[in-house]
C-alpha cells in the first residue's frame, strides 16, 4: 500500500518513520492551532488569495475566483500547513516557483467525497417520484436525456443510470437512455470511465443490484456491466466557462453548489433552467437549495431537494455560460481602473477645463458636462432657454430640469450614448421657452480624462445649440406658380410629421431597448436578492440554532451560578465558623506556608508575635517576637514540614505569661500539605499551680522530715513514695533502698505480715484509717522491735490515686541496766 501511494503520487511525504512524528505535530499545529476566532481578511491576503486564483486559471483553465472564499482558504492553508509556510504572499510565490504544487492545489481544491446512492432516502425519493415521471407521455423510441454534474469519480450517476435502466425494464415500449456525466476534474473523469470499485461499495449497493449490474473484477473489487455503462457518457467540463447541455430531462446536481458563492449558485440554477426541457426536474442536495423562484422552479420534495421546471417569463435571458466577465489576464500587481463617478471632487479635477477643452475642440457654444446618471458636474455658457429647475426640492439633474420638448430626446440620446460610448445627434428638437417653441440641435458625446494615472470614462457633455432654419420650399421654388404652394407646404408638413415619427420610432425603440436592459437587470438583482434571502434564511436557522445552544448553555450557567452561590453561601458561613471559633477559643494561631510566609493568624498571637494585617505575605522569621530564650521557631517549623511530625515547647513571653506551643502540617482534605499551623495555649495558670504544687511538697517534706517519729508515704500499690529521716535512721535503711520498693519487701521482708497487708489494702480500697495496730517483729541491725502503727489514706484530688502515710512508733520497753547499746545505724543518704 505504501509503495503504491508513492507511486501514485499522493503522498504529501515520503519520510524514515523517525522523522514523521516532528512534521504530524508542526502540521497539526499550524493548520489546526490557529482557529480559535474568525478573523477579517485583509487587503494583503485578499490580494494574495486572487493572485492564486490566477495562477490556478492560467495552469488549468479553471476559474476559481467565485467560490466560497471560505472554502478557497482551508484548502490553501492546509496545503501551506504541509509546506510549513505562514504567510499567503510567501505562498504565492512558492506557487509561482512550483507549478507541481499549481497542480496539488488543483487536486485539494476538487472535493470529490461521493459513493453509491448516496442518501438513500433522496434515491428512494427520486425513484418514487421522478424516474417514472421522465417517461411518461414519451412516444415509443424517444430518449430520456440526464445531465450529472460534478460527477467525480461516477458512483451517482451510475446510481441513477441503474435507477432508470430498472424502470425501463417495467416498461412494454423501448426508450434510449443517455446520461451525459461532467465533472472539472479529468482524473475522476477518467477512473469513472473505467467503472471499476472496490469492495466496499457493497455497503451502499444491495446484493440483488450488485449481482445484476456488477461483475467481480480479477484483480478485486466490482466492475460496471455493459448494460449500465453504454447509458453513459462522461465529458470534462467546467460549469462556470463551458457551455451547458440544452433539452435535459433529468438534472443532477448535487453538493456542489455548497462550495459556490451565492451569484454563482443563482446562476448555475438559471443556466439549469435554461438546459431543461420543459417540466424537467432538478435534483439538489440536501444542504442546497434553488431559492424560492417561483418564475424558475416549483418544489416536488422540499426535503429530498427535487424541483420541477416552470416555463421562464418571456424575453428571458438565455445563458450560453455563467461568466459574467473575464478575470484578470496576469498576476501583477496593476490595479483596475476606478470608475470615474467613485470619489469624484472638483478638488481633485478641474471638471472646468474639462468642459471647456471639449467645447474648444468642436467649436461648441454651450454644454453641459455629465455623468451617465444624468447628475451634472459643470455648465458652460447660458442655458436657461434649455434648462429651468425643476419644481420640489434642490437637485442637480439633467433630466429634471430640461424643458418641454428636450427631456425625451435628451434622455435617449445620454442612454444610447452610454450604452454604446459613441455620439448622438438629435437635430431640430422643439424646445418650450416662454411659451414658443424654437429649434435646437442637441449632441451628446462621451468624454474622458485621466487622474492620478487612472483613466475615467463616467463623462458626458451635452451641446445644445439652435439650429439653422432650412429653407422653405416657397423660397427655392422662385417664381413658381401659386398654385402649387398648398402641395409643398402639404409636402413639407408630411416630412416633417414623418421626421417626428421617426424620431418617436427611435425613442420607442430606446425606451424598449432601456426597459428589456432593465428588466435584465431587475430580474439578475431579484436572484441576487433571491440568493441573499436564501443566505439570511440560512443564517437566521443557525442564529435560531445559535440562540437555542445558548439558552441552554446560560440554563446551564444559570445552574452551576446557583451551585456556585450555595457553595460560596457555605464557604462563607465555614469560614464565619472558623473566625468564630478561633476566637471563641483564645488559642493564638499562626498559619504558614511552604516558604514560611504567614498566610493568617488570630488576633490572639499578636500578644506573642508583633503583627499587623500588612504582615500577610512575610516570613515569619522576619516578625520581631515577643518570647523569652527562645529563637528556633523557624527551624522548628521546617524540621515539621520535612519530617511531618508535630513538636511542642513550652515557651514564655517577656510579661511572665507561659504559652504551649504546637507545630503541626497544615492538611487539606485531600491530605495535601499546604504549610504549617503554629498554636500557643496559655499554660500561665497550670505553670502557678505546679508551682505553688512544688512549694507545698517541699513544705510538706520539711515537716514531715522534722517529725521525730518514723513515717512512710505509700501509693495505691503499697510501695514506698517517700519517707523520713526518723525512718531510714530507726531502721537502719537508706532512700535508694526503700523509695518505690514494696513496703513488705523491707528488711528483708520483716514487713511482710499478713495482718498489716490486708488492714493496709483494706483503707486504700474504701478510705479511712487505723489507729493502734501493734506489731512485734525483729529487725535486722537492731533486734525485736514492738511498734505500733498508726495509717491514714491522702486523697490528693479528683482523677489521682489515693496515698497512705504510714506512721510508726516504738514502743520497745528499754534495755536492763548494764545491757550493750545497739550500734548506730548508716546516715540515709540525702534526698535531692
Amino acid at each position: 500500500m505504501p509503495r503504491s501511494l508513492i507511486a501514485g503520487g499522493h503522498a504529501d511525504y515520503v519520510l524514515p518513520p523517525a522523522e514523521m512524528p516532528a512534521y504530524l505535530i508542526a502540521y497539526a499545529a499550524q493548520a489546526f492551532g490557529k482557529r480559535s476566532r474568525p478573523v477579517a481578511p485583509s487587503a494583503s491576503t485578499e490580494d494574495a488569495l486572487t493572485k492564486i486564483c490566477i495562477l490556478l486559471r492560467d495552469k488549468t483553465r479553471h476559474d476559481f475566483s467565485q467560490y466560497k472564499e471560505s472554502t478557497l482558504r482551508r484548502r490553501i492553508e492546509r496545503r501551506m500547513a504541509l509546506h510549513r509556510i505562514d504567510r499567503q504572499g510567501d505562498y504565492v510565490g512558492y506557487l509561482r516557483q512550483d507549478p507541481a504544487e499549481i497542480e496539488a492545489l488543483f487536486s485539494d481544491l476538487l472535493i470529490g467525497v461521493t459513493n453509491f446512492f448516496r442518501d438513500p432516502d433522496a434515491f428512494a425519493a427520486l425513484e418514487e417520484e421522478v424516474i417514472p415521471r421522465l417517461f411518461f407521455g414519451k412516444p415509443a423510441g424517444a430518449t430520456v436525456r440526464v445531465w450529472v454534474c460534478g460527477c467525480s469519480t461516477g458512483e451517482e450517476a451510475y446510481s441513477i443510470a441503474i435507477l432508470l435502466r430498472e424502470h425501463l425494464e417495467t416498461l412494454k415500449q423501448a426508450y434510449t437512455i443517455q446520461v451525459f456525466a461532467t465533472d472539472i476534474d479529468p482524473r475522476a473523469i477518467e477512473q469513472a470511465r473505467t467503472g471499476l470499485y472496490p469492495s466496499s461499495i457493497s455497503a451502499d449497493v444491495s446484493a440483488a443490484r450488485l449481482a445484476r449490474f456488477f461483475s467481480e473484477d480479477p484483480q478485486g473489487g466490482y466492475r460496471v456491466q455493459k448494460v449500465v455503462r453504454d447509458l453513459l457518457v462522461f465529458s470534462e467540463q467546467d460549469l462556470v466557462q463551458d457551455p451547458p447541455f440544452s433539452r435535459m430531462d433529468l438534472i443532477s446536481c448535487r453538493n456542489l453548489l455548497i462550495y459556490l458563492n451565492g451569484d454563482l449558485q443563482a446562476r448555475l440554477i438559471a443556466l439549469f433552467h435554461y438546459a431543461l426541457s420543459p417540466n424537467g426536474v432538478l435534483f439538489l442536495g440536501n444542504s442546497e437549495t434553488v431559492g424560492e423562484v417561483p418564475a424558475l422552479f416549483a418544489p416536488l420534495n422540499r426535503k429530498w431537494k427535487l424541483y420541477s421546471r416552470l416555463e421562464r417569463p418571456r424575453g428571458a435571458f438565455v445563458p450560453t455560460s455563467v461568466m459574467r466577465e473575464p478575470p484578470p489576464a496576469s498576476t501583477g500587481d496593476q490595479q483596475p481602473l476606478p470608475h470615474a463617478a467613485a470619489g469624484l471632487t472638483k478638488g481633485k479635477l478641474d471638471l472646468r477645463a474639462l468642459t471647456e477643452q471639449a467645447l474648444l475642440r468642436h467649436g461648441d457654444p454651450v454644454g453641459i458636462l455629465v455623468n451617465g446618471r444624468g447628475e451634472i458636474l459643470h455648465i458652460y455658457g447660458r442655458t436657461g432657454q434649455y434648462l429651468e429647475p425643476a419644481p420640489g426640492d434642490a437637485a442637480m439633474n439633467v433630466f429634471a430640469m430640461a424643458r418641454e420638448g428636450l427631456r425625451r430626446d435628451l434622455t435617449t440620446a445620454l442612454h444610447r450614448a452610454v450604452t454604446h460610448r459613441e455620439p448622438v445627434r438629435r437635430p431640430g428638437l422643439g424646445v418650450k421657452t416662454n411659451g414658443d417653441f424654437s429649434r435646437v440641435d442637441l449632441t451628446v458625446r462621451p468624454e474622458q480624462t485621466h487622474l492620478d494615472g487612472s483613466l475615467l470614462t463616467d463623462f458626458y457633455l451635452i451641446v445644445l445649440e439652435t439650429a439653422t432654419p432650412e429653407p422653405t420650399a416657397s423660397a427655392t421654388a422662385g417664381a413658381a406658380p401659386t398654385s402649387g404652394d398648398g402641395d409643398c407646404e402639404q409636402n413639407a408638413r408630411i416630412a416633417e410629421l414623418e421626421l417626428e415619427l421617426r424620431a418617436k420610432d427611435d425613442y420607442l425603440q430606446s425606451t424598449r431597448e432601456e426597459m428589456e436592459t432593465s428588466n435584465e437587470e431587475l430580474k439578475s438583482t431579484n436572484e441576487e436578492m433571491q440568493s441573499v434571502n436564501e443566505e439570511i434564511q440560512s443564517t437566521n436557522e443557525e442564529l435560531e440554532t445559535s440562540k437555542e445552544e445558548l439558552q441552554s448553555v446560560n440554563e446551564e450557567l444559570a445552574t452551576v451560578n446557583a451551585e456556585l452561590q450555595t457553595k460560596v453561601a457555605d464557604l462563607s458561613r465555614a469560614n464565619n465558623d472558623m473566625n468564630n471559633l478561633l476566637a471563641g477559643t483564645g488559642v493564638a494561631t499562626l498559619f504558614v506556608d511552604h516558604q514560611l510566609r504567614i498566610t493568617r493568624f488570630t488576633p490572639t498571637a499578636t500578644r506573642l508575635i508583633k503583627l499587623i494585617a500588612a504582615d500577610i505575605g512575610r516570613p515569619v522569621g522576619d516578625i520581631v517576637s515577643n518570647l523569652v530564650d527562645y529563637t528556633d521557631l523557624t527551624d522548628d517549623v521546617q524540621s515539621v514540614l520535612s519530617d511531618l511530625l508535630p513538636r511542642e515547647h513550652e515557651v514564655q513571653t517577656r510579661q511572665g505569661a507561659w504559652f504551649l506551643m504546637r507545630i503541626g502540617p497544615y492538611r487539606t482534605l485531600e491530605n495535601v500539605i499546604e504549610g504549617a499551623v503554629i498554636t500557643f495555649v496559655d499554660i500561665s495558670e497550670r505553670k502557678r499551680s505546679e508551682d505553688a504544687v512544688r512549694a507545698a511538697r517541699a513544705f510538706a517534706e520539711a515537716i514531715v522530715d522534722a517529725v521525730r517519729e518514723p513515717l512512710v508515704v505509700l501509693d495505691a500499690d503499697l510501695r514506698v513514695v517517700s519517707a523520713n529521716r526518723a525512718f531510714y535512721r530507726h531502721f537502719r535503711l537508706n532512700e535508694a533502698e526503700t523509695r518505690d520498693r514494696l513496703l513488705f519487701t523491707l528488711s528483708h521482708h520483716r514487713w511482710d505480715i499478713p495482718a498489716l497487708r490486708d488492714r493496709l489494702q483494706e483503707i486504700q480500697a474504701q478510705g479511712g484509717s487505723f489507729e493502734d495496730f501493734s506489731l512485734e517483729q525483729d529487725f535486722p541491725d537492731i533486734g525485736a522491735r514492738s511498734l505500733r502503727l498508726n495509717a491514714r489514706r491522702i486523697d490528693p484530688g479528683e482523677g489521682q490515686t489515693g496515698m497512705i502515710l504510714l506512721a510508726l512508733e516504738d514502743v520497745t520497753s528499754p534495755p536492763p541496766p548494764g545491757s550493750p547499746e545497739p550500734t548506730d545505724a548508716p546516715t540515709p543518704e540525702a534526698r535531692p
